[in-house]
């Protein structure tokens, strides 16, 4: 074998040695991009996909235009404090109503993008927004009530803890779906744009038979203020 040969025998091994390494880094980049991206794709999709796998379903619906509008129409002569039950992406919060408004939303997401656009809208001053389970927190300041909910969260149980906290001049509104029981004062819209607006709520009732006490509750109109 020639000098030449030889020299093209010990370079080959080199050669593949380079290829090899160059298809390892190739394949570890590869990987790391897929892994940041699957990451990335689960933070932005987990607070979305969440609600879904809670006991009560609260799936992100934005309100319409027309949702929006029956509602602002409902609270027209309306002043004090609103809070938005489920407030989304804060399109409720964030009208210029002239509401003191706070909004608890579960998804952190639409949360930080509702103050961003209470800062865009120049209302930040007046609103808040929070990441909270309706059911940690209390609404006994608050006057307006405005709920976007499925059945499941609309329900007796929400009945009781509104009419528990709630001012007896509250007043509530309902949008999709009414309370099963309340009876509401008036609706406005049709189909998914219906509004319920509620101004009797629940009082409560004990009565004792012997040394049993039972506690019901009743239904007692509110004056609209």
């Amino acid at each position: 074998m020639s000098q030449e040969e030889l020299l093209l025998d010990s370079g080959q091994p080199n050669e593949d040695n380079r290829d090899r390494k160059g298809r390892s880094r190739i394949g570890l980049v590869v990987t790391g991009v897929v892994g940041g991206s699957l990451v990335a794709l689960y933070a932005v999709a987990a607070p979305f996909v969440a609600p879904a796998l809670r006991k009560v379903c609260l799936p992100f619906v934005p309100a319409t235009t027309t949702q929006v509008e029956n509602v602002l129409k409902a609270l027209r002569a309306r002043s004090g404090t609103l809070v938005d039950i489920g407030s989304g992406d804060g399109r409720i919060v964030t009208a210029k109503h002239g509401f003191r408004a706070s909004g608890f939303e579960l998804n952190p997401w639409l949360v930080w993008y509702s103050r961003y656009r209470a800062w865009r809208e120049g209302v930040y001053r007046s609103t808040s927004f929070h990441i909270s389970d309706l059911w940690k927190v209390s609404f006994a300041q608050y006057s307006n009530v405005v709920i976007f909910g499925v059945p499941q969260m609309v329900s007796t149980s929400l009945e009781l803890k509104l009419a528990s906290e709630l001012p007896s001049t509250a007043k509530v509104v309902a949008c999709r779906f009414p309370f099963p029981t309340w009876i509401p004062e008036s609706t406005a819209g049709e189909g998914i744009d219906t509004v319920w607006v509620y101004i009797y709520l629940l009082t409560f009732k004990t009565t004792k038979t012997g040394k049993k006490e039972t506690t019901s509750a009743v239904h007692l109109k509110c004056v609209t203020m």
